[in-house]
């Protein structure tokens, strides 16, 4: 889906590279290839990995909340950031021509969703995109089921095709920066068509949540943390949940420190002071930093531990003590 042809070459338009492949060649994702002028996906089926989460997990916490979700992934991605953990699977089609994963049907992922007894399907741990087709086929199949469908997502995808996932529930994106240059030089992408693809998705009745990981020296600074709050609430609302998140050393960052607790605070009171409704903070110690509180009258709604839901407090989507409509979907 989403190519055309040119001359021999192929031009792919699923994400914004925008790919021109050769005869015998792959994108930048490593797993779509031009064979004799037909792009092909190379990983229709062919799943790395298939678990049961917790939807905290992604982390989702504003849709069904305490609900588990099936959750699958095939390998590649479109970006090539340097302190991916899951840079196994995201990166290996960019080295290999042999591409690993267990054959399976989208009606097979949703009876497994189905018997686990899941709220619906999340595609994750690496760029659901680039596993589009696979991803659309289950997603209606799951979606004709009674079941949801959650896209864990760099959010590097052009408006068409996004468009067309008419089947998706949540559009849960990493905005990784607020600067072009970092999107560029450690993710080898671009920011403008992430914050355009989040603007499409919420014009499109898609619930989005936002996660930024901080990475020390490289997108902490209090002005940009200050932009990217401003942008969730200027462009995607005041009620779009934004999830601070710790970083650890990993794959080609692993001579860098973990963000200090000082700067996952300031971060937090950032987008508090900005006028979000709900910021949370991820990968720390201390689980207050992952409750939802209202709003209005900061009574405590849904406490987590973990990756679970302890208590959940909302009334008929309000808050029990002042009334206000919480926004949440449960």
């Amino acid at each position: 889906m989403f190519y055309e042809k040119t001359d021999g070459k192929v031009k792919c338009r699923l994400c914004p590279h925008e790919c021109l492949i050769a005869k015998g060649k792959r994108g930048i994702c490593g797993v779509r290839e031009n064979r004799n002028g037909t792009l092909y996906s190379l990983v229709y089926g062919k799943l790395i990995a298939e678990h049961v989460d917790p939807i905290e997990k992604k982390p989702v916490f504003h849709y069904k909340p305490g609900t588990l979700s099936y959750s699958i992934a095939t390998i590649g991605c479109n970006f090539r950031c340097e302190f991916c953990q899951n840079w196994d699977i995201s990166q290996y089609s960019k080295g290999s021509n042999e591409l690993p994963g267990g054959d399976t049907t989208a009606e097979e992922v949703v009876k497994e969703c189905i018997r686990a007894e899941c709220s619906g399907v999340s595609y994750t741990y690496t760029e659901p995109t680039i596993f589009y087709e696979f991803m659309w086929d289950v997603a209606k199949l799951a979606k004709e089921n009674g079941l949801g469908n959650v896209m864990v997502t760099n959010g590097f995808i052009n408006p068409e095709p996004l468009k067309n996932f008419k089947e998706l529930d949540v559009f849960r994106v990493d905005l990784k920066s607020f600067k072009d240059d970092f999107y560029r030089k450690v993710c080898g992408a671009r920011l403008e068509p992430v914050l355009e693809s989040m603007k499409l998705a919420k014009k499109s009745g898609i619930w989005v949540e936002v996660v930024t990981l901080i990475v020390p020296k490289q997108n902490d600074s209090a002005e940009e943390l200050k932009q990217i709050a401003g942008f969730i609430k200027n462009e995607l609302g005041e009620e779009t949940p934004w999830h601070v998140s710790r970083f650890h050393p990993d794959y080609k960052m692993t001579d860098s420190v973990p963000t200090p607790m000082e700067k996952i605070r300031e971060a937090y009171r950032i987008g508090k002071d900005v006028g979000l409704r709900y910021v949370y903070a991820g990968n720390v110690p201390h689980d207050k930093w992952e409750n939802t509180y209202c709003y209005n009258c900061n009574e405590l709604l849904i406490e987590r531990q973990g990756f679970g839901v302890a208590e959940n407090n909302i009334k008929n989507g309000k808050c029990p003590n002042c009334s206000a409509k919480i926004d949440i979907i449960e």
